[in-house]
């Protein structure tokens, strides 16, 4: 017998039904380590997710976005009559908000005086521009407003756009303030229902000088975001001090001023 045929007769015969077929080329199977480790991985990524990475998103959320809820909603007169209704809120320094004020267009009113007063009526009389003429004092947390601010209506001291933002405890970081605030239309001058003084008498609705207040800011390029707080009046009517009739959607509009620090020169 050749040495062929005994390798031959060695050989297994393997039946062509029962053939192996070929595998691809380059085919390997993944190893079992690398699927008993999916698991494994899926967990940490979730406790990561859920533990750390979202409660420093929320963290830095909340901070930048204060809580509301303990806020008044209303401004007295002196006396504890109720007043105007708050309805914008803005998150900065003083200096960041006086700033985006002015860039606006707005104009720091005067202070309430004698020598104020007779200007306006003056303006009022003549018809004669006054962009800076003071506001009426309103009361929150016990004291009369921080910053008023005003935008004229042409060169009618009857009409007018203002502002009055009061500082707030309420703590914000890097030691920027939340300033609370009511934006409100001077329609026309005329007497208080209520104590018969000469007085700017308020247009009813108060939400479309909240939106008219925040188009100027975003106009600005300062304003790095603003958003809504729903529901923050649960009383959509009223009157304020003077007897004038106002309406709400019960919104309060927010906003965060860019950090002066942050801005290139």
């Amino acid at each position: 017998m050749t040495e062929e045929a005994s390798f031959m007769e060695s050989q297994p015969i393997t039946p062509l039904n029962q053939a192996v077929p070929p595998t691809r080329h380059g085919h390997r199977h993944r190893p079992m380590w690398r699927l008993a480790a999916l698991p494994v991985v899926l967990v940490f990524a979730y406790v990561f997710l859920a533990y750390v990475a979202m409660p420093l998103f929320w963290l830095g959320y909340v901070e930048a976005h204060p809580s509301l809820d303990d806020m008044p909603r209303i401004t007295h007169t002196r006396d504890g009559v109720p007043g105007d209704p708050l309805n914008v809120a803005l998150i900065g320094t003083e200096a960041e908000l006086e700033k985006i004020l002015t860039a606006a267009g707005w104009f720091p009113a005067d202070p309430l005086d004698l020598r104020s007063d007779l200007k306006i009526a003056e303006a009022t009389v003549l018809k004669r521009p006054y962009d800076d003429a003071p506001v009426s004092r309103l009361y929150l947390f016990g004291r009369p407003e921080n910053i008023a601010y005003e935008k004229p209506v042409g060169n009618n001291p009857r009409q007018r756009h203002h502002v009055r933002w009061w500082k707030t405890a309420e703590p914000v970081r890097d030691g920027r303030t939340l300033w609370i605030g009511s934006a409100t239309f001077d329609r026309d001058v005329g007497f208080s229902h209520t104590t018969g003084q000469i007085t700017h008498h308020i247009a009813a609705d108060v939400d479309v000088q909240r939106g008219e207040l925040f188009e100027d800011l975003e106009r600005t390029g300062l304003l790095a975001e603003n958003w809504f707080v729903d529901n923050f009046h649960k009383k959509l009517s009223g009157k304020n001090g003077g007897g004038d009739p106002w309406h709400t959607d019960g919104r309060l509009q927010a906003g965060v001023i860019k950090d002066e620090h942050h801005l290139a020169p």
